[in-house]
């Protein structure tokens, strides 16, 4: 069965093509009519649309004539998975934080799992091994950090992240410096003290880590943390196809 995971970010739209539960293509950044191209090029029989940055329905409205099957709107109050929800407020929980919950339950059953999703916003979740999502936390970005340095005071500049691979010094000898380490080194022992503390209550627990800039946090943080980029996709993909075999 040919699908068409879709998932519409804050910052960037992506596409996962996917043949049964195999994925075949990825692409992010796509425009509307970049995706109309994917789905004419690949031909899935089934689509499944998530978004928060907008109404989802819409989006699956203008896919209609290009798709034989069904379009599925992922809503995490309302959709069917192949996992438990333990959320309070599923009404209020991001597409994209289930879904990623989905695709780590199905990377890793039976064992507990946190998702790091290092995108607009640090959002780390957790799914326990007997594939219950719990939740997790929400905190501002890498992008979103820097910004708000400089928006909310008179001096600092705005600053961009710098290449991945580039040495950020623990104690900052300049402001570029300084603000570099308080949000990179900041967010990273952020990271590692979330894991600490999960990792007090779940023996065993293992990391997946995904999102817009988990390249770039990955080299500074332990190997033992697996990267995912098409983690939402997966967990999109596998929604979709639970949702058809019903």
């Amino acid at each position: 069965m040919r699908t068409l995971a879709l998932d519409i970010g804050n910052t960037a739209v992506k596409a996962g093509c996917f043949d049964g539960s195999a994925l075949r293509e990825m692409a992010a950044g796509l425009t509307a009519v970049q995706v109309q191209a994917v789905v004419r090029r690949w031909a899935p029989e089934h689509v499944v649309v998530a978004s928060v940055a907008g109404d989802a329905a819409l989006q699956a409205e203008e896919l209609r004539e290009l798709v034989p099957g069904e379009i599925l709107t992922f809503a995490p109050a309302n959709t069917a998975i192949p996992l438990r929800n333990a959320y309070a407020t599923p009404h209020t929980l991001g597409a994209d934080r289930l879904a990623a919950a989905v695709g780590a339950a199905g990377l890793r059953p039976g064992q507990h799992t946190l998702i790091v999703d290092a995108g607009t916003a640090l959002k780390c979740d957790l799914v326990t091994a007997d594939g219950t999502y719990h939740g997790g936390s929400i905190g501002p970005g890498l992008h979103m950090r820097l910004r708000a340095l400089h928006t909310f005071t008179g001096r600092l500049p705005l600053l961009d992240l710098p290449a991945p691979d580039a040495t950020i010094s623990l104690t900052g000898d300049s402001t570029t410096g300084s603000l570099l380490s308080g949000v990179v080194n900041g967010t990273v022992a952020e990271i590692m003290g979330f894991i600490a503390q999960y990792q007090g209550h779940y023996p065993g627990l293992g990391v997946l880590l995904t999102g817009g800039n988990a390249a770039f946090l990955a080299a500074r943080l332990p190997a033992r943390i697996f990267v995912v980029p098409e983690l939402v996709l997966l967990g999109l993909n596998r929604i979709l196809v639970y949702h058809v075999d019903e």
